[in-house]
């Protein structure tokens, strides 16, 4: 077994990039928590709100590309924030089966207590700028080469 342990170095968890990956993702998630919670949102009511407040009225399958989520995922959390008076939802004369998401008055007011967030989190990463550009550049040439693989098919649409 010994002579095997080369072979099997890549199943290492140290030499994984998905294990940093997820744990800080997770973490970063995490430290969202107390100022999310003072908003009363989910990180995905956050996110949802972050492309309200940049756009104002958006499509259910705009939003759902933006955020990489599927219908099934913000249908849930479309519902709470418009209950919460920060959205309102119509369907479209086009298509029925889409909504048009408009930010409400309440979710701008909103917008005021969030802009604070941002810098909070990035001084919780411990990144200098120049690093934190790296990572952010990394980070979205990783997952636009996965998703442009995910189009073009493949074994299940993954790696292969």
């Amino acid at each position: 077994m010994a002579g095997e342990t080369g072979s099997y170095d890549a199943l290492k968890l140290e030499n994984q990039v998905c294990f940093p990956l997820y744990a800080c993702a997770k973490e970063l998630v995490r430290q969202y928590g107390p100022y999310l919670k003072d908003l009363n949102l989910t990180y995905t009511q956050y996110i949802v709100m972050m492309v309200l407040w940049e756009k104002e009225t958006v499509s259910s399958r705009e939003l759902a590309a933006c955020l990489h989520l599927d219908y099934g995922t913000l249908t849930p959390v479309l519902k709470r924030l418009e209950q919460a008076g920060y959205l309102t939802r119509a369907r479209t004369k086009e298509d029925e089966r889409l909504l048009t998401l408009t930010l409400t008055e309440k979710g701008k007011a909103l917008k005021t207590s969030a802009v604070a967030i941002p810098p909070a989190i990035a001084a919780c990463m411990g990144l200098t700028m120049e690093e934190f550009g790296m990572l952010y550049q990394l980070t979205y040439k990783a997952l636009k080469h996965m998703e442009e693989r995910n189009v073009e098919g493949g074994k299940n649409n993954v790696c292969v």
